[in-house]
């Protein structure tokens, strides 16, 4: 049983070659003074998760060595500098790391509500996703009202809210998915098309459509010069990922000729400052949505924080639709 100095987290073991995660009892984490202690009652699962743990992902100087960038749960004690929150609020967190924990410091002012209408456990699933979309789409790709965008992997944790997100801002939406069911899927969460990657070539589907203005990628690899030309002029490419390879053909003709922009995009790196006015962002534009049910849940799979393990093996499997959670409840 943890005292009031320790709790349970998930550690990964670095001796073995799997890199194993263990449900160990480790020190409890202080809040600084700008900084809220929150009970975790649910976290979510993001492919840096794993990326971290194998040796692929490093940590930001500071932050924590623990997984997890996302959580929801109770705060149970503020720092000197915090007027924000108090103890007993109910608040979903964007973090540096730490989430796979029974307890978490988070920064107060990347602290939200937990929005009307959901429940403390799904709402751990949206830090990550939405200031993705917020940090990708808006701050440096500068969406415009009414522009098309090609989002690649609308079933994943994040395509699943950027699809919500931005069908309700009205923005035309092609995306592609690895399946039949995941395309089904992502045509109820606002797509106009959803091309099924393992049977097609997306291309022609876009070129069809008329092209786009926007892509979100977490492809990269031969993706990026089918992107170039399905790009209308001043088009953008945000590459936030490169699970199809890390090198790629360049058009510089056509990157002059249709001024286009192709830049790469993280969130973690991002300074505190830069988070904080995102949070302001998303506060103003994205809660209304999803109060009044424009944008709803999508988790997939719930699993005891200890068996993290078992999560990451079916963040892998890429079978899910939405997010996979860690709960603290019952992990022990």
């Amino acid at each position: 049983m943890p005292s009031m100095l320790t709790m349970h987290a998930i550690i990964v073991d670095n001796r073995s070659p799997e890199r194993s995660l263990r449900w160990q009892e480790i020190a409890r984490p202080q809040p600084a003074p700008h900084q809220v202690l929150i009970k975790v009652a649910a976290c979510g699962v993001n492919r840096m998760d794993h990326l971290q743990r194998m040796g692929h992902y490093p940590v930001p100087d500071g932050a924590s060595p623990l997984l997890g960038v996302e959580v929801s749960g109770e705060v149970v004690a503020c720092g000197t500098q915090v007027s924000q929150w108090q103890v007993g609020d109910l608040v979903c967190a964007l973090l540096d790391g730490g989430g796979y924990a029974e307890y978490v410091v988070a920064d107060a002012r990347l602290c939200m509500p937990i929005p009307i209408g959901w429940t403390l456990e799904d709402a751990a699933s949206l830090p990550e996703a939405l200031f993705t979309v917020q940090n990708t789409l808006y701050d440096h790709a500068h969406l415009q009202p009414g522009e098309s965008v090609l989002i690649h992997g609308g079933s994943s944790g994040i395509g699943v809210y950027a699809l919500q997100w931005l069908a309700a801002a009205g923005h035309p939406l092609y995306t592609t998915a690895g399946n039949d069911e995941k395309c089904a899927a992502c045509l109820q969460l606002g797509a106009k098309q959803a091309i099924n990657y393992q049977q097609h070539d997306f291309t022609p589907f876009i070129e069809l459509a008329g092209g786009v203005d926007v892509v979100m990628d977490m492809v990269g690899g031969d993706y990026t010069l089918s992107h170039q030309r399905l790009c209308h002029t001043g088009g953008r490419i945000a590459i936030i990922a490169f699970q199809g390879g890390r090198h790629s053909e360049v058009d510089l003709g056509l990157m002059l000729a249709k001024r286009l922009q192709l830049f790469g995009v993280t969130l973690r790196a991002q300074s505190t400052e830069r988070k904080i006015r995102m949070a302001q962002q998303i506060r103003q534009t994205v809660w209304p949505m999803l109060e009044d049910g424009r944008i709803k849940p999508m988790v997939h799979a719930r699993y005891p924080m200890a068996d993290a393990e078992q999560a990451h093996h079916a963040l892998l499997q890429h079978r899910h639709v939405g997010k996979l959670l860690l709960l603290s409840k019952g992990a022990a």
